[in-house]
């Protein structure tokens, strides 16, 4: 099977949308143009954030379309992520809740792109 450890967002403004990414991962990205900026993350993975308008072919997703998803912990440690991001001012679109998978919270990035922490129930 393929490796998966590379994730693209169609984003507006990759400049503009670095900035809000540079706060949440704690350092700058590792490559940066006006049409794409590329986050590489202590775990291997990496980020990139690219110009909705020169996607080629056409992103036809509508914007916010993607799901960035942080696993937890604990619940301590969720519920300190969400007042952290709350103190930050970004938009929380879901106030912790209990889901069927887990105990979950789920933040917006610039571009309406969901970020969500959570907490899986244990097997």
């Amino acid at each position: 099977m393929p490796e998966l450890n590379f994730f693209i967002l169609y984003v507006e403004s990759p400049l503009a949308s670095a900035g809000f990414y540079t706060e949440l991962f704690g350092h700058a990205p590792v490559d940066s143009a006006p049409t794409f900026v590329l986050f590489a993350l202590a775990n291997g993975n990496k980020l990139g954030l690219w110009a909705r308008a020169g996607v080629e072919p056409a992103a036809t997703a509508p914007a916010g379309s993607g799901e960035l998803c942080f696993p937890q912990a604990d619940r301590a440690a969720l519920d300190a992520l969400h007042e952290s991001w709350q103190g930050r001012g970004w938009s929380i679109i879901q106030a912790p809740t209990e889901m069927d998978f887990g105990r979950t919270f789920t933040a917006l990035d610039p571009d309406g792109n969901r970020l969500r922490a959570f907490v899986p129930n244990p097997p």
